[in-house]
């Protein structure tokens, strides 16, 4: 068909294994980091297992103003830092650090909620059956919030396959870049639909993955 003489597969499959690239990787620091400051949020907040007014602001005021900064802009204040990490302000790899900077205070903030919804009475029943805050944390907090914790990680990976959109406008690669350079600039719809398809077709998977787990872990 005349459609598919204007679409190289073979940059849309590299275009596609970037986003890919992106998302997952970041992904998998943005959890690492935020779960950590998720954790620290709630243990140190008042009346917490490790209440610390100090430590809970200064995170706390980090996390917003991390939070506060529109993913375009972070883009470029994160530049010097990704060509310092990378050698290049260009490429996927080059869009990381943004993207991890900007994804990790999100579910940190989403963990925070996760463990704040976790019934009270079940930190008291641990207590009650002697156990320590550690175990308190990784036995009772952690699991029970589970499910939570696993639909925030969803959301956070369809949040990134858009971030890595508008990383692809300023150079990034991917998908975004992709259906703007090639697709957009030069009026090659065929290859502006197939990658805004193709991006749509891994936001519902995502989706799907993620329900699919929650319904199998949470219990209740």
């Amino acid at each position: 068909m005349a459609i598919f003489s204007d679409i190289d597969f073979k940059q849309i499959y590299d275009a596609l294994i970037e986003t890919l690239f992106m998302s997952g990787v970041s992904l998998i620091f943005a959890v690492i980091f935020g779960i950590v400051m998720g954790v620290i949020l709630y243990l140190t907040q008042k009346d917490g297992l490790y209440e610390n007014k100090i430590v809970h602001t200064i995170l706390d005021w980090l996390v917003n103003i991390l939070r506060a900064i529109p993913f375009i802009i972070l883009l470029i204040l994160v530049m010097p830092l990704a060509k310092m990490m990378t050698g290049s302000i260009l490429g996927a790899k080059a869009a990381l650090p943004s993207l991890i900077l900007s994804s990790a205070p999100f579910y940190a903030r989403m963990s925070m909620i996760a463990l704040n919804e976790v019934d009270k009475g079940v930190i008291e029943a641990a207590k009650a059956m002697g156990a320590n805050n550690l175990e308190i944390i990784f036995k009772f907090l952690l699991p029970e919030a589970k499910p939570a914790l696993v639909s925030g990680i969803a959301l956070m990976a369809i949040t990134l396959v858009g971030y890595t959109a508008m990383a692809g406008a300023i150079g990034a690669g991917g998908l975004g870049d992709l259906a703007y350079t090639y697709g957009f600039t030069r009026q090659n719809y065929p290859v502006l639909y197939l990658s805004t398809a193709l991006v749509v077709i891994i936001v519902f998977a995502i989706q799907f993955l993620g329900d699919y787990l929650v319904k199998k872990i949470d219990k209740r």
